[in-house]
This record gives C-alpha cells, sequence and structure tokens, in this order.
C-alpha cells in the first residue's frame, strides 16, 4: 500500500492521534474513507467513458467498412447486369449503360 510498511503506518496513526485527538480521528478516519470511495467511482466512471468512447470509433469505422464495401458490390453488380443485358440483347445498351454510371457516380458522392 503505497510502499507504507506496518511500522511506518503505525507511527503515523499515533501522530495523527496525538495531533487530531481521540475525538475526532474516527470522525477524520470515516471522512477519509468516504472521499477515497468518492475518487475511486469517479476513476471507475472515467475509465468507463474512455472505453465507451473507444467502442464508437470502433464501431464508427466499422459502419464506414460496411458502407463501401456495400457500394463496391452494388457497383459490381450494376456492371456485371449491364453486361448480362447486353449479351441478352446483342446491342448494346449505352443510354442504360450511361444512367448505371450517373447513379453509381451519384451514389458514391453521396
Amino acid at each position: 500500500m503505497f510502499g507504507i510498511g506496518m511500522p511506518e503506518l503505525v507511527i503515523i496513526l499515533v501522530i495523527a492521534l496525538i495531533v487530531i485527538g481521540p475525538q475526532k480521528l474516527p470522525d477524520l478516519a470515516k471522512s477519509l474513507g468516504k472521499g477515497l470511495a468518492e475518487f475511486k467511482k469517479a476513476t471507475d466512471d472515467f475509465k468507463q467513458t474512455l472505453e465507451t468512447d473507444g467502442r464508437t470509433e470502433e464501431e464508427k469505422e466499422h459502419l464506414a467498412k460496411l458502407a463501401e464495401a456495400k457500394r463496391k458490390a452494388e457497383e459490381e453488380q450494376a456492371k456485371s447486369a449491364e453486361e448480362l443485358r447486353v449479351k441478352v440483347e446483342g446491342t448494346e445498351a449505352a443510354p442504360a449503360a450511361q444512367a448505371a454510371k450517373a447513379k453509381a457516380e451519384a451514389e458514391k458522392t453521396a
């Protein structure tokens, strides 16, 4: 406990007893205990807040990665659908391809 051994603790208690007096010493010890308990509670709350903030940042990063992956998958799906349409129809659907590109770019900027 803070590098204080039993002999040092006894000396501190004897000096406190002499300086403060036997009537006020229990009240002082009680106040000191309450103060330490409040300090510990505040420290725990602070640690919990930091952990929560850290988790929130990780979740935001994860959601951003998922959104990017979704956007890429949609672009690939649109591209493959257009290629399939061209193969099936036998003609190049230029207006539809341009519309798909414009839609993909609009989603990319959004």
